[in-house]
């Protein structure tokens, strides 16, 4: 019995090389996959609230790659390794670690020199990391909980409510949250930064 998953808009395909990865071979749809991931998750959720991590230590690659692990280590043997694929988003998979280390060395003058609001500071931040697409999967959700560890650890301010809504399934606020990140894609992330507190 193999993995058979069905995707939404937006969701990123795992090939079939990367679904050998499942650690948990009793896993058949994206409904048991979506389960398995986020009791996973919720395990990350609370590794990352009891601790507290300076600004130094979150802008780096290896706190990146630890927190996809965190997330998926117990699903996926890949958890907190970059993709060896090209998708249907994200750059070339040879260009994702120079990638990272732009984006990283950006996020570092940004906060140096105060250059956006805290808010827009962590969205712009999280936007780019998604457009990046590091992982085979899990890159959203990965952004996401990157985002709120980052307004609540480093701006002190409440974490970001993303539409109060799973946005893993269809529905109509992932239709605007996938909305808000192609506005953002243009450069104007003003959408996404208010879905962000919807």
């Amino acid at each position: 019995m193999g993995l058979n998953l069905e995707y939404d808009n937006g969701q990123t395909l795992i090939d079939e090389e990367e679904k050998e990865g499942l650690k948990i071979k009793s896993i058949s749809n994206r409904k048991e996959l979506d389960e398995f991931e986020q009791v996973n998750i919720q395990k990350a959720v609370k590794w990352s609230l009891s601790n507290n991590f300076a600004v130094d230590k979150i802008l780096t690659e290896d706190f990146i790659k630890l927190l996809h692990k965190k997330m998926f280590d117990e699903v996926w043997k890949w958890a907190g390794g970059y993709r060896t694929s090209n998708k249907n988003i994200g750059v070339d998979k040879f260009e994702i670690g120079i990638e990272l280390k732009n984006l990283l060395d950006d996020a570092r003058l940004w906060y140096s020199d105060e250059v956006f609001t805290q808010e827009e500071f962590t969205i712009r931040l999280k936007h780019r990391l998604v457009k990046i697409h590091l992982f085979p999967n899990g890159n959203g959700r990965h952004s996401r909980l990157f985002a709120d560890i980052i307004i609540t650890k480093i701006f002190a301010l409440p974490v970001f409510s993303w539409g109060n809504k799973n946005l893993t399934t269809i529905s109509d606020v992932r239709s605007q949250y996938i909305s808000a990140l192609k506005t953002a894609d243009e450069g104007d992330y003003l959408k996404l930064i208010k879905f962000s507190r919807s």
